[in-house]
């Protein structure tokens, strides 16, 4: 009985120092459980929001933006009493958050329907997230699926020569890079990633609570641990200190006079809300417009990271906003 104890024990010490290792050595165990989990709550987040969702949206799902790529793939949503004249609506094209490692554009579809219910195209895009896909492949696809929807327009009854870029989390990450990919040349350069529009056809952005500079992420606690995990998966190493290349995913260090009108906002207990901050001081020094919904500190009820996804009185607030906002540019 003695010997069975000690091999068990030896096996479970072993057991246990392969998984610490696994941990140490890879981002993808901890990717793992940061995906199980934050997929489950984007989905639950969806489904709640289909008690708002109007009845006469039409969607056109799954089609694929770029034949070499399996996992270019989107989803597009209008309202059919919008389209029926022949009318071509503005062009929402929103990215999905999940900390870049995880979610997906059906995470989104009862939000696209709701803004497709006001008078927009709504297109939510797939992108290959880390770690199996690595800086700066997200912006790469998210260029290409503007590309592909500015030349299939019609198809979808969009106005080509109005988009408008919207994200969440990491998905705000991807659409301000992308925005200034398409805005400064100096950028697309630096990047190697080509545009996917004029800068005519971009009009302006919706930003909610991302990651706009990663040379001073603050890495401390439960949240910084995280933060590391999604570094690791998406810039494939864990210090990016001297990584000259990598760096450029900080936007905020990159911005030119010439970035697109831009809302933003982030609740008042989300720990990226400095994130924005940031990005909103800086895009206001280079007299770029813009607009922000920010909360008090003490604001009651607390406002954490995604608070825009759930339609209550802020939710209802931002969503307001936020398509003002774009109306206004339009004017």
């Amino acid at each position: 009985m003695t010997k069975i104890i000690k091999r068990t024990l030896l096996v479970l010490i072993i057991l246990v120092g392969a998984i610490f290792l696994a941990f140490k050595l890879s981002p993808y165990p901890s990717v793992w459980v940061i995906r199980y989990a934050f997929n489950k709550e984007a989905i639950r987040v969806n489904k709640e929001l289909e008690k708002f969702v109007p009845y006469n949206i039409k969607a056109i799902s799954n089609v694929q933006y770029d034949e070499n790529d399996s996992d270019a793939y989107l989803d597009v949503y209008f309202d059919k009493d919008a389209v029926k004249s022949g009318k071509r609506l503005p062009v929402i094209v929103w990215t999905h958050g999940g900390g870049l490692i995880s979610g997906d554009k059906s995470q989104l579809s009862n939000y696209c329907k709701i803004l497709a219910s006001k008078g927009y195209v709504a297109i939510s895009i797939d992108y290959t997230i880390a770690p199996e896909g690595k800086y700066p492949r997200p912006m790469k696809q998210l260029n290409s699926a503007l590309a592909f929807i500015s030349s299939n327009s019609e198809k979808f009854h969009a106005d080509p020569s109005y988009f408008v870029l919207a994200g969440d989390s990491g998905g705000s990450m991807i659409a301000a890079a992308t925005a200034n990919i398409i805005t400064s040349p100096e950028y697309a350069q630096n990047t190697l990633v080509e545009p996917g529009l004029r800068p005519d056809q971009l009009k302006s952005l919706l930003l909610y609570c991302g990651i706009y500079e990663i040379d001073k992420l603050k890495i401390e606690g439960a949240f910084g641990s995280f933060l590391r995990t999604v570094m690791w998966a998406y810039f494939d190493s864990k210090d990016i200190s001297n990584d000259e290349y990598a760096k450029t995913a900080s936007v905020t260090n990159f911005l030119t006079s010439s970035f697109p009108p831009t809302f933003i906002s982030a609740g008042n207990i989300d720990p990226l809300l400095p994130q924005s901050r940031l990005l909103a001081q800086k895009l206001s020094d280079l007299n770029v417009q813009i607009d922000t919904l920010f909360f008090p500190e003490n604001h009651e009820p607390p406002l954490g990271h995604e608070y825009q996804f759930t339609l209550d009185d802020a939710g209802k607030l931002a969503l307001e906003r936020s398509l003002g906002f774009v109306d206004s540019i339009a004017k």
